[in-house]
């Protein structure tokens, strides 16, 4: 594939670094990256896979654009109030870079539908806000041994780390199971400094584009926090794989997905991620 003039400038300081180059540019264009939840976290994870030339990009997202969305989700306007927030994206991404093939997927994951949703694509983000969402999309991704990028955000903190299946701990084998209801606060609850959104996208995406490019050393096994007042990240590292872990453990005991009902944010199969 040789690219086009316009190509060249546009990935141009990309193509410079020696991590890159028109090796690595190939490759962004030939991936897939599916973003699930086109809220705070994908928001920003979305527009700089685009601007990076990701080929293909899916998001998924059932909602439709509120006002308070926009204090951090920065990938819709306020003219995009009550519109559905994939179409918003779409129209975001495809803006920035028309070399962009975005696919959109306005409905709820579910155990029944997130394997045909992820089948096609190399990696995964999660963008979502709860907890039984994102223990579906670790165990989803664990069994159909496709990498993937958690994060998550409250009040003036992040995290975030990367799952390869095979070559280090999944979600489950740090956090084992979703916490009981009411036990931990959503952003709804407790609020959540907008740029701290922007801060742990960014880094989401970045994952994403390490991985497709083979660049530098991902977050398998680590935990990546940041601390907005202190302006302090840790790497925190994680224990080996747990062989015990229900599910990629040496005797699974999760072989099914779980459509967790009631955890901590009050949700259940069927209401916005």
């Amino acid at each position: 594939m040789a690219f086009t003039n316009e190509q060249m400038e546009r990935y141009s300081r990309h193509i410079i670094l020696k991590e890159i180059g028109v090796k690595g540019q190939k490759k962004l264009l030939a991936s897939k990256v599916l973003i699930i939840g086109a809220g705070g976290l994908g928001a920003p994870a979305a527009l700089y896979l685009a601007a990076a030339g990701v080929g293909t990009i899916g998001i998924a997202d059932a909602d439709a654009v509120d006002l308070s969305n926009l204090q951090r989700q920065i990938i819709h306007s306020t003219a995009d109030l009550g519109k559905p927030k994939v179409l918003s994206a779409q129209e975001s991404m495809e803006a920035i870079n028309p070399d962009v093939q975005v696919n959109t997927y306005q409905e709820f994951i579910t155990s029944s539908n997130i394997m045909d949703l992820i089948r096609d694509y190399d990696f995964i983000l999660d963008g979502t806000d709860n907890f039984p969402a994102k223990f579906l999309i670790n165990d989803a991704c664990v069994m159909a041994g496709k990498p993937f990028s958690h994060a998550g955000i409250i009040r003036f903190k992040g995290q975030l780390m990367t799952v390869i299946p095979g070559e280090g701990p999944c979600y489950r084998c740090v956090f084992k199971n979703p916490p009981p209801k009411d036990a931990v606060p959503t952003c709804r609850q407790a609020g959540v400094i907008g740029a701290m959104a922007g801060v742990i996208g960014c880094l989401q995406a970045l994952e994403a584009i390490k991985y497709i490019t083979g660049t530098g050393e991902l977050l398998v096994g680590s935990l990546l926090t940041f601390d907005a007042l202190t302006m302090e990240f840790h790497k925190i590292r994680l224990p080996k794989k747990d062989p015990d872990c229900a599910v990629c453990g040496e005797h699974p005991t999760i072989t099914k997905l779980i459509d967790y009902e009631q955890a901590a944010c009050d949700w259940k199969p069927g209401e916005k991620v």
